[in-house]
């Protein structure tokens, strides 16, 4: 699988001890083979390359929901992404990773998910610490209203394909590094196609 690598590094503060007192990531070959387990604060550290899940959700109308990192998360706070990013944990498949992170941090559950693509890319995301992940990216449709956990989304919106291409377009520094990345692999898959189509006699927007 060929590699991205780019240059994304807004200032963030260093991840704490407290920060890396989570599950430890699954470390993976090119091919996403399991090689063992490590600490997440080492992984970002050293730019290992790590399984990782990213989540695009819409709503009854089609709108993407896309949330602003807290400004206390480790690295890209204050920045736009996708609904929910995380790591699988030790057992977990990437689909139960995917619906686990946008249960907490978006407090969403499921209406469909969907498998679209997996991609690896490598970004320095601060001054220290390097995300080097295989992405397992899933197209969600969701019925609730965002109840988000206030300790990693400072704030969300829905917005149109259309209109989210164009922020990007203007200013992609504003978004996290991985968000334009797994964005652009979805853009001609019948599953983003579907996703942004209104449930309800709807129309999408921000």
């Amino acid at each position: 699988m060929n590699v991205v690598s780019l240059s994304h590094a807004p200032l963030a503060p260093p991840m704490t001890a407290s920060a890396a007192d989570t599950p430890p990531v699954i470390l993976v070959d090119e091919e996403d083979r399991a090689l063992g387990l490590a600490e997440k604060l080492s992984v970002h550290e050293t730019g290992r390359l790590h399984r990782a899940v990213s989540v695009f959700a819409f709503d009854v109308s089609g709108a993407m929901l896309i949330q602003r990192r807290a400004a206390g998360k480790y690295h890209s706070g204050g920045l736009w992404s996708n609904s929910a990013c995380s790591h699988p944990r030790e057992g977990e498949t990437p689909a139960d990773a995917a619906r686990r992170c946008l249960r907490e941090e978006m407090g969403l559950e499921c209406a469909t998910l969907e498998p679209a693509l997996a991609f690896i890319y490598r970004a320095p995301v601060s001054p220290t610490l390097i995300e080097h992940e295989y992405d397992h990216v899933f197209v969600a449709r969701v019925t609730g209203e965002p109840r988000p956990d206030t300790r990693e989304v400072e704030s969300w919106r829905r917005v149109s394909l259309p209109d989210v291409l164009e922020e990007l377009a203007r200013d992609a520094s504003r978004f996290s590094a991985w968000f334009p990345l797994a964005l652009s692999r979805l853009q001609g898959l019948e599953v983003l196609a579907r996703a942004t189509q209104p449930l309800d006699g709807t129309t999408a927007n921000a």
